[in-house]
């Protein structure tokens, strides 16, 4: 379970190793994992198995490369940043082909909450490894021996950094976590029958909700859909007899209650996580001391970085200029029409929705969580130029709900036989 954890952190939180050459990390060394694995797979049973809803996501995915390809040609940029999407894309689902693999082969099958529970301890672990790196200057020499992590940059700005987890492509991983964590939390009945496992989630919503502002504060945009995300779905999945909710909020109280005191302590005692926590909650910080709320992240971001196109036919097909941050904006829906225009952008929106309508369509159990999701990455680009595509390339290769059900029926059986 260890070494699948380490390939989930591995294609989740990609790295370039100082081994390799610099163009090759690890979700492209899963993908050719993957993409060799597909192929044996389909040659035993005789058949290539690509969904309806996976085909259309595929077309989407070209049909969004071709529009930002015709972007930098019909402009005479020959930006391709994005013109290659569907190649990324690929490497993704493949990535996510090999991970799942690899855990069918551990589990038997491929749950959403195997996913969950191992995407969990792996966003846990990085947030653990963040902390060391930073308190331990032997440990964090180690790491760079062997990982490339951009720790000149992630220095001189004094960021915290895991092994392939910094800046805001971490804070949106973290912060599809952080759904996920509130999905077990609600839906899960096994979860909400042990107070241990409560516990567990419980403590690790926390720990990743702190230490993941600390390395991004675009985790408080998980945090806060997160927290929406339980408060409905416990409404209405509300049943007299279920005592989940109770015992969860319970334990919560005691689990924050916990947490404030060592957070107090280490704030008062250790410079470093003083100032680690006023970054990852600077806003609350400033409006506690001064009664507004405000970050200077969130203050450029209102002063200069809402940048739009000066012209009609960029609002149409973009300027084509994508690269080295020419426009000074983070924003992902000023960059993306910068880029490829209103028709393009729209392209690349439909290819999420797209996704998002193909989870709650083939799994009716997760139509509230495929919602989440769309929120969250519609949201993101608020903030930042980036996507969330690995989590749906992985949740593509989720099993049937009636084969994980069976198989989860009859370990509760067996459980409950030897606990008799």
């Amino acid at each position: 379970m260890f070494v699948v954890g380490t390939i989930m952190s591995l294609y989740y939180f990609p790295v370039n190793f100082t081994f390799l050459p610099p163009s090759l990390n690890s979700k492209m060394i899963l993908a050719v994992i993957g993409l060799a694995w597909y192929f044996l797979n389909m040659v035993k049973s005789h058949k290539a198995e690509v969904g309806k809803g996976l085909l259309w996501s595929i077309v989407w995915a070209c049909v969004f490369s071709w529009l930002c390809f015709y972007s930098a040609i019909y402009n005479a940029t020959y930006d391709y940043t994005y013109a290659t999407y569907f190649t990324s894309f690929f490497v993704w689902l493949f990535g996510a082909y090999a991970t799942c693999e690899c855990i069918r082969g551990m589990h038997g099958r491929v749950s959403l909450k195997l996913l969950a529970g191992y995407l969990v301890a792996v966003a846990f672990a990085q947030c653990v490894l963040a902390l060391m790196i930073d308190a331990s200057p032997g440990f964090e020499s180690l790491v760079n021996r062997i990982f490339v992590l951009g720790s000149d940059f992630l220095k001189e700005k004094h960021r915290l950094y895991g092994i392939g987890a910094a800046l805001d492509p971490a804070g949106c991983r973290f912060s599809v976590i952080l759904i996920l964590l509130a999905h077990l939390l609600a839906k899960d009945v096994r979860i909400r029958r042990h107070n241990w496992s409560i516990t567990w989630y419980i403590t690790a919503f926390l720990f990743i909700s702190v230490v993941g502002n600390m390395i991004s504060r675009t985790t408080t945009v998980g945090m806060v859909l997160a927290v929406v995300y339980f408060a409905v779905a416990t409404y209405f999945a509300r049943d007299d007899e279920d005592r989940g909710p109770s015992r969860i909020g319970l334990i919560l109280i005691t689990m924050l209650v916990v947490g404030f005191i060592a957070l107090s302590y280490f704030y008062n005692t250790s410079p470093t996580f003083h100032k680690n926590l006023r970054f990852a909650f600077e806003g609350f910080f400033n409006w506690m001391e001064t009664g507004v709320w405000r970050t200077d992240s969130t203050d450029k971001l209102n002063a200069v970085m809402w940048i739009w196109p000066k012209t009609r036919e960029a609002w149409i097909w973009g300027t084509g200029l994508f690269g080295g941050f020419i426009y000074s904006t983070d924003i992902g829906y000023c960059r993306f029409i910068l880029y490829c225009g209103v028709v393009g952008f729209s392209a690349f929106c439909m290819f999420f929705i797209e996704n998002a309508w193909v989870l709650g369509k083939q799994h009716s159990s997760l139509r509230l969580l495929a919602l989440f999701l769309l929120i969250l990455t519609f949201a993101i680009w608020i903030k930042v130029a980036t996507d969330i595509f690995l989590i749906y390339a992985l949740l593509h290769h989720l099993d049937p709900d009636e084969v994980v059900e069976e198989l989860e029926a009859q370990e509760d059986e067996d459980e409950d036989d030897e606990l008799q």
